[in-house]
C-alpha cells in the first residue's frame, strides 16, 4: 500500500488548459460554415439607379467596345466602328494596349442586352490585359448639362 501511495504523490498536477474540446467545436463550426456559405443569398433583386458623374478625363482617346441589343460586339477607336467577334476584339485590344499601354477601355452595353454578355465581354477584356474596364452610362433624365 505504501508503494502505490508514494507513486501517486510523485505525480505533479498539470495546470495546462485542455484545448481539445475547443478545437473540436471550432472544426464543427468551420464545417457548418463551409456547407452553408454557397446557399447564402448573394444579392437582392433591385433596380439600379441612374447616376450622374463627371466623365473620366484622359490624354489618350478611349477604346470603346459596344454590345448592341442583338448581342453583337463592336469596337471603336476614334471615328471607326467595326463589328467583330469576341476573340477578334480581344486580339485588337491587346494590340492597341501593346502600342499604347495607357489607353482607357470603356464598355457600352445596351440596356436590353443580357448581363451575362456584358460580363463575358469584360472578362475577355481583362484576359486581353486591360487592367481597368470602365462602363459608359447615360445621365438620368433631367440631369442633362
Amino acid at each position: 500500500m505504501q508503494g502505490s501511495y508514494r507513486r501517486n504523490r510523485r505525480k505533479k498536477l498539470s495546470s495546462e488548459m485542455n484545448v481539445v474540446p475547443f478545437i473540436d467545436v471550432m472544426l464543427v463550426l468551420l464545417v457548418i460554415f463551409i456547407i452553408a456559405a454557397p446557399t447564402i443569398n448573394q444579392g437582392i433583386d433591385v433596380d439600379l439607379p441612374q447616376i450622374s458623374s463627371e466623365p473620366v478625363q484622359s490624354d489618350n482617346e478611349p477604346l470603346v467596345v459596344t454590345v448592341n441589343r442583338d448581342g453583337d460586339y463592336y469596337i471603336s477607336l476614334g471615328d471607326e466602328q467595326q463589328s467583330k467577334s469576341l476573340d477578334d476584339i480581344s486580339d485588337q485590344v491587346m494590340a492597341v494596349l501593346n502600342r499604347n499601354p495607357g489607353t482607357p477601355v470603356m464598355v457600352r452595353g445596351d440596356r436590353n442586352v443580357s448581363y451575362g454578355q456584358v460580363v463575358t465581354l469584360m472578362g475577355a477584356l481583362q484576359n486581353a490585359g486591360v487592367p481597368n474596364v470602365g462602363l459608359i452610362s447615360d445621365p438620368p433624365p433631367g440631369d442633362q448639362q
